[in-house]
């Protein structure tokens, strides 16, 4: 947009302070890291798991949430990555599926049922 002379810039295309960018980055991995450490620690407390299957849980879901935070902001093709600064965490929706079924099945039975119905691999139990 233009105003006389002047140009103003969309507040959505401002090049924000390095100070400001940096705090509001940081803030932005910090809720990502939460939010990626929340979801096993559910679950796998729910499956009654060990600490050491726990902690592994953890490990395999920031290594993925960062292939595809690296997929998406790299981008592979033209069309597959959006090409932008974005952090990719896991979602919360599978967490009261699966919380449900390890509530359902308990035990080490119930673990190999809840993953394997996940997967489409299982049968199901009327």
């Amino acid at each position: 947009m233009t105003k006389g002379s002047e140009t103003t810039v969309h507040p959505v295309d401002e090049i924000l302070p390095p100070l400001k960018m940096t705090t509001l980055g940081l803030q932005h991995v910090l809720v990502m890291y939460a939010g990626a450490v929340a979801v096993p620690l559910i679950v796998g407390r729910a499956l009654k798991l060990s600490p050491e299957d726990v902690a592994f849980l953890i490990s395999a879901d920031l290594f993925v949430c960062g292939i595809a935070t690296i997929i998406q902001s790299f981008g592979m093709t033209r069309y597959f990555g959006i090409k932008l600064p974005v952090m990719m965490g896991v979602t919360f929706a599978s967490v009261g599926p699966m919380v449900a079924m390890a509530n359902a099945n308990p035990g080490p039975e119930g673990r190999g049922s809840s993953s394997a119905r996940l997967s489409g691999q299982g049968s199901s139990r009327c």
